[in-house]
């Protein structure tokens, strides 16, 4: 079964639009899961400007499903961060400082060693790593050399191709992709872009996906069709 994985930093952002806590994102969180979801994700960026590192310990005090925390591990502070609240996940993206949201995935490659080293440092702790990758065998083939329980594939070209009507021809390099990491013993996630148009023929051309995470389409969605409906709607998308 995949999972659904909500991440609920557009709460965040909405919070801090204004100041105060409206809306709560401890709440939206707790919610997440008692509507359905399998998991709560957040990625705390280093200037805060959605989630914020306190907003990170709380949460993780009060979820009783799975958490996932993204982010860069090249900031000692969010490096800290993981290995203090110990996540059931920790998901590495290779964000720039000030980048408005992630929009490729890792070189790993040229930066195996330094995945090498930073994944060691989380699995240590006992938390699963799973890394962005883009959907190209070299940087899969590259993934499982580093010691990643996981790729989350970066799904955005997926879904510029499918929403111009190329299903087929978006699809076919993820399928490749995670053929490959299924192939070689990777545990497999995806997440960006990804909503209630595309993420069914997703999951129907990688059956074996073990999570996706989602956030900015879902929370858009749950303005115009309620928080609980949504949730439970994109899981009957991964059925």
């Amino acid at each position: 079964m995949t999972k659904l994985s909500v991440n609920i930093n557009k709460f965040a952002t909405l919070r801090n639009s204004r100041g105060g806590d409206n809306p709560n994102v401890l709440k939206a969180a707790a919610d997440a899961e008692k509507f359905g979801a399998d998991g709560v994700t957040v990625h705390p960026r280093p200037d805060e400007r959605h989630i914020r590192y306190d907003d990170t310990r709380a949460i993780r005090k009060i979820i009783t499903t799975e958490f996932n925390i993204e982010g860069n591990p090249t900031e000692q502070k969010f490096i800290d961060l993981v290995l203090e609240t110990k996540p059931h996940q920790v998901t590495l993206v290779p964000d720039a400082l000030g980048q408005l949201t992630s929009d490729h995935g890792w070189n790993t490659i040229e930066h195996k060693d330094y995945l090498i080293n930073i994944i060691g440092v989380f699995k240590k702790a006992g938390i699963r790593v799973s890394i962005f990758v883009d959907p190209v065998i070299e940087m899969v083939e590259g993934a499982a050399s580093t010691g990643t329980d996981r790729i989350e594939l970066y799904t955005e070209g997926y879904a510029k191709l499918f929403a111009e009507g190329k299903a087929a021809e978006a699809v076919a390099p993820y399928v490749s992709a995670a053929t490959k990491a299924k192939e070689l013993g990777i545990g497999i996630n995806a997440g960006h872009d990804l909503d209630l148009t595309n993420l069914k023929y997703l999951k129907q051309h990688i059956p074996y996906l073990d999570e996706v995470s989602i956030g900015h389409a879902l929370v858009c969605d749950a303005i115009y069709l309620g928080y609980e409906n949504t949730v439970q709607m994109y899981k009957r998308e991964l059925i």
